[in-house]
């Protein structure tokens, strides 16, 4: 699908998509240039408002406002067999359970009854999770159309609603800074009325490195957003785009720029080389000031550069000023442009030809007190609520996480496109977009894109009420006072930013993101009970979002059964046993069936299906059932979830940017993942023992169920990958040596089993 280009570049092509490239400047110094057309993403989309449109421009709009986004749905010749081939995969999934309770023997019942269960409840989420996506919609910004009615008409000032932006941070150690000056500075160089943007940072640590640290994205500011504006630089995060945008050349592009550029590149790194110093010279000039002021033991002060001591958390904590127990902190950083200019240094007179204005920027720092639950984000975002009503009072928020970065500068105008549109602009209260990552490794081996969530279930939840994936609490309260949200799909992302490569922290966050999702269902926001006004199939999106991790309960038990193969005899969960595992085969092959169908018209490849299969299983191993047993301890002694910030802080090595990725951090959680990954080797072993034990007694229909066993052990060794090569480490860089290492402990566990058989045989039936 193309994307929305900049106002008055867009052209409608005939099947109604935009062709132009977007956000790339005339002079070639944005962001690399993207075919025109739909592409590969597109094949499989509609315009679905053409009906819509033709009335719209017939009648001129009911309220004289446009349309100010496009609709399209999936074409038919996929969609149809999508949702055919759902209707059949249920209806199988039906007879497989009767069958199974017409035929309930088994050599041991009390599996066989707690399989049933666990069979009934795959099939129970598994429709929960499908209902919803029978009508995916994508939803595009008409950026052209939004100039056009709401730009700047006859040089007078711009209709567009005003915006404040939240950014939130907790803690400048596991959140660096760097990353949260980068998000600033992108927010302040968006394409957007610069008179109708402010920007909120929170800083819940209530630090004064955090405060210095934006003091300085005041002074660079001035350089950084009218290069950006000049030059129409893409992304405007300068970390980002000095990182990832190739330099310029000379000869290819004008002088002016190259000197620009070269001023701009030289004035970042000693802005960066000030942040790394500021705390520091933080702790030397409290040192000093202590020193003179120093009244016998008196309490040593963190103190500011104007020479008075830090409201905040203070670097030696004392009463009232440690992390948790502060006063409120409100400071202006760069005022409202109406108040004053910010003027650009002398010595870069060729930025100076282009608006110099900024944003309002503000450092907020809520009171903290350890007598006062303060409620996590929830609480921040209500502190910069309060203090933006005072100082911008914008129409519109935007909440923003530090670890991100406005990798589109025409994202905030996109999703005022969806706000501002006649159809449904009255009743959508949020806007969300895909989140993406740039730290990502190239094979996302932990799934941290989850590109099957984001590019394929928000798009079905978007032909609803619309997603939620943020907050899922927040979202269900106002999609249950009868709201909308819309779900924003640009081909050059709006947003992009920084994720836990290391497997250990995107655990944390997974335990984090189902334990809330299951503390939701355990309250009076339970989807069976709250939100009066949603729709039935958007309360079975709710549901799901609600209840999944319970399935990692019964995905755990499946996974450790193969320890059985250590019992001498057979043993089989269900009789007949070969008609049990064909069915078994035919409803997974039929859910794969369905997710190629998914990936398809969701424009994913089948590596972000792969990983998507493969860290579930992971976190249906370690996460998701340690946040079950946090909510089962939560019901019983009323003891939440601890909140634990993700640490976005990498490896320390400057010649591996991916060093994170190798640093194996134990954690008890991590415990199941081992035990179903031995068990699973150990299972396979045994079986190659078995088979040169009893391989002269075996009847053909013991082998086949000896092949099945084994299928089902590979199928799990390969869903376990990922962790396999967590736990070799840096050795993972070489994968050829886990490919190597398993056939060699297979041969072992073998050998294991056929010498302990030679030493007890006789005395025990093998």
């Amino acid at each position: 699908m193309a994307s929305p280009a900049p106002a008055g570049d867009a052209v409608y092509a005939a099947n109604g998509g935009l062709t132009d490239p977007l956000l790339v400047s005339a002079n070639g110094h944005g962001a690399a240039a993207r075919k025109a057309g739909h592409g590969a993403r597109g094949r499989y989309w509609v315009a679905s408002d053409k009906a819509e449109r033709r009335a719209a421009k017939e009648s001129g709009g009911e309220d004289g406002r446009a349309l100010l986004f496009r609709k399209y749905k999936v074409k038919g010749a996929l969609l149809h067999p999508y949702r055919l081939l759902i209707i059949i995969r249920l209806v199988a999934v039906l007879a497989f359970f009767a069958w199974r309770i017409r035929h309930n023997k088994s050599d041991i019942m009390w599996f066989w009854t707690m399989s049933i269960v666990g069979d009934v409840w795959f099939g129970f989420s598994w429709l929960l999770n499908q209902l919803p996506k029978f009508n995916p919609v994508k939803t595009i910004p008409d950026l052209a159309a939004l100039q056009r009615h709401f730009g700047y008409p006859d040089g007078g000032a711009s209709r567009l609603p005003g915006i404040d932006v939240f950014v939130t941070t907790a803690d400048p150690i596991d959140e660096p800074i760097l990353y949260t000056m980068n998000c600033v500075l992108s927010i302040l160089s968006v394409d957007y009325p610069v008179d109708r943007l402010a920007c909120y940072l929170s800083d819940d640590s209530g630090a004064l490195v955090l405060y210095e640290a934006l003091a300085e994205v005041g002074k660079f500011a001035p350089l950084w957003v009218p290069f950006c504006r000049k030059y129409s630089i893409e992304p405007r995060a300068p970390e980002s785009y000095f990182e990832h945008v190739a330099p310029p050349q000379a000869g290819r592009v004008t002088q002016e720029f190259l000197n620009d550029y070269r001023r701009v590149q030289m004035e970042y790194d000693e802005f960066k080389a000030r942040l790394d110093n500021l705390p520091d010279a933080i702790r030397k000039r409290s040192d000093v000031y202590n020193s003179v002021r120093d009244a016998g033991g008196a309490q040593k002060a963190t103190w500011m550069a104007n020479g008075t001591q830090w409201p905040g958390t203070w670097i030696d904590p004392a009463e009232n000023h440690r992390k948790g127990h502060h006063a409120p902190i409100a400071k202006v950083v760069l005022n409202h442009p109406s108040r004053g200019q910010h003027p650009i240094t002398e010595s870069n007179p060729s930025i100076a030809t282009t608006d110099e204005r900024l944003p309002m920027l503000v450092y907020v720092s809520r009171e903290k007190n350890p007598g006062y639950d303060h409620n996590k984000k929830a609480g921040a975002l209500n502190a910069q609520l309060r203090a933006s009503a005072l100082l911008s009072n914008a129409q519109l928020i935007i909440n923003f996480d530090c670890d991100h970065y406005i990798n589109n500068s025409q994202a905030l105008s996109s999703a005022v496109c969806f706000m501002l549109d006649q159809r449904d602009g009255d009743n959508t209260a949020f806007v969300q977009f895909p989140q993406r990552f740039d730290n990502v490794d190239p094979t996302d081996r932990y799934g941290n894109h989850n590109r099957v969530f984001f590019d394929g279930t928000m798009l079905a939840l978007n032909g609803l009420q619309g997603p939620s994936y943020l907050d899922i609490v927040t979202g269900f309260r106002i999609h249950g006072q009868g709201w909308r949200s819309m779900y924003c799909t640009m081909e050059h992302d709006a947003f992009c930013g920084v994720a836990p490569i290391n497997l250990t922290e995107r655990l944390h966050q997974i335990v984090r993101w189902s334990g809330g999702s299951l503390e939701m269902f355990f309250s009076h926001n339970n989807p069976f009970i709250g939100g009066r006004r949603i729709q039935p199939l958007q309360r079975v999106s709710y549901l799901n979002m609600t209840v999944y991790p319970v399935t990692s309960v019964f995905i755990l038990i499946y996974a450790l059964s193969p320890v059985m193969w250590l019992i001498p005899d057979e043993v089989y969960i269900q009789r007949p046993f070969t008609r049990y595992v064909v069915y078994l085969l035919v409803i997974i092959v039929m859910i794969h069936m369905i997710g190629w169908l998914e990936i398809k018209w969701a424009g994913v490849t089948w590596l972000d299906y792969w990983r998507n299969e493969q860290f579930f299983m992971i976190g249906s191993t370690s996460a998701y059932p340690m946040a079950v047993l946090h909510m089962a301890v939560n019901l019983l002694t009323k003891k939440g979830i601890h909140f634990r910030v993700t640490s976005k802080q990498t490896a320390a090595d400057d010649n591996d940017k991916f060093a994170d990725l190798y640093d194996f951090r134990w954690v008890p959680m991590l415990i199941p993942t081992m035990a179903v990954l031995i068990c699973n080797v150990g299972a396979i072993g045994v079986a190659l023992g078995k088979t040169v034990v009893y391989i002269g007694t075996w009847t053909a229909a013991k082998k086949m169920h000896a092949a099945l066993g084994l299928l089902f052990n590979i199928w799990i060794m390969f869903l376990l990958y990922p962790f396999a090569l967590a736990i070799m480490g840096r050795w993972a860089k070489r994968p050829i040596i886990l490919v190597v290492l398993l056939p060699v402990v297979f041969a072992l566990v073998a050998l294991l089993y056929v010498g302990i058989h030679i030493l007890l045989a006789g005395l025990i039936p093998f």
